[in-house]
């Protein structure tokens, strides 16, 4: 059977190739699975495709797209929610379609935001590798109850309601701030909506589930993190430049953050999601941040579920199809 789509699938991991080869009926989709990441310099391993499928890291700049354009590439498949990667303008005046997964397992992430904020606080990680040692002692290893502690929650999308009713779970006061505040879902919930200066005035945690736009770049920064409680935690697994990270190492320099929980960092490119043991990180900041005792960081895993993966590989497919009919994308999924 004659392939209805060719695709060139780029920065593909293991789990990529597994899923995407998995979901494609009967060959529905010709897939040619490329290990580096896309920019304008291996734009031209897509030459003969008709699509091209990118991931949050990719570079999908004017330059980019141009290129992939003259490869004959006319559709960009993100296979992620995040699209700040993408010069959207440029992919218009192109003619390049583009779709994305808008949400393929918000619990996934949202599990995982609290798994990282209760590691960090119980020291579980730091338990661990003491145990394996015999080393039993529990000197360090004090923590926090969840509740009673107030919890401010940056963005109530999908991602961040799930994320505050499991909160609400550990009997925690939720509050939070959205441009769009949802109200009968926090009355449901008994979560309250505040002002952001209140939010970060009153809570112990901070958790961000906001997309990365102009106004939420360093939406943390040396003057909002000023107006937290002092010994606050803050857990982020959205978009790494959310933090200004310069700030936030000098706000647990002095001892005002009390912890930081990250599975997302402001300069992932050629890090995050590669193996560099051995190697010399040349990124100071976060080799700095990983040397801190009371920071906690996973490499842009929160999606990592099976769940998650079935669902980026079916939403991907079905984009990749209906372009290949000539049939109209689901409104959520075009940008």
């Amino acid at each position: 059977m004659k392939p209805l789509i060719t695709t060139a699938v780029f920065d593909a991991k293991p789990y990529d190739r597994d899923y995407l080869a998995q979901g494609a009926d009967a060959g529905q989709v010709a897939w040619r699975f490329l290990d580096f990441r896309l920019d304008v310099s291996t734009a031209g391993a897509a030459k003969g495709m008709q699509a091209a499928c990118i991931f949050a890291n990719d570079v999908a700049d004017r330059a980019a797209l141009e290129a992939l354009v003259s490869h004959g590439v006319k559709l960009i498949a993100l296979r992620c929610a995040g699209f700040n990667n993408v010069d959207l303008a440029a992919a218009r005046e192109l003619g390049l379609a583009v779709v994305r997964v808008p949400a393929y397992s918000p619990h996934a992430v949202a599990e995982h935001t609290v798994g990282l904020l209760l590691t960090l606080n119980r020291k579980i990680h730091r338990a661990y590798n003491r145990v394996r040692e015999l080393n039993f002692s529990l000197a360090g290893l004090v923590g926090f109850d969840l509740c009673g502690k107030t919890v401010g929650i940056i963005g109530t999308g999908k991602i961040g309601r799930i994320t505050a009713q499991i909160f609400r779970g550990f009997e925690a006061r939720v509050i939070a701030h959205d441009a769009a505040p949802d109200q009968s879902w926090a009355e449901r919930h008994g979560v309250g909506y505040v002002k952001l200066p209140d939010l970060l005035a009153e809570s112990d945690i901070l958790s961000l589930h906001v997309p990365l736009m102009p106004d939420t770049r360093h939406l943390l920064n040396g003057q909002s993190l000023a107006l937290t409680k002092p010994g606050v935690f803050i857990v982020n697994t959205s978009r790494g430049r959310l933090i200004d990270t310069v700030a936030l190492i000098a706000a647990l320099k002095s001892g005002h953050v009390g912890g930081v929980a990250l599975d997302v960092y402001e300069e992932e490119q050629g890090v995050f999601f590669e193996d560099l043991s051995g190697q010399v990180l040349q990124d100071d900041e976060l080799s700095l941040l990983l040397n801190f005792p009371n920071v906690l960081i996973t490499a842009h895993q929160a999606f990592l579920t099976r769940e998650a993966l079935s669902e980026i590989a079916r939403v991907t497919i079905d984009n990749l199809l209906r372009h290949a009919r000539g049939e109209p994308y689901l409104t959520e999924t075009v940008l």
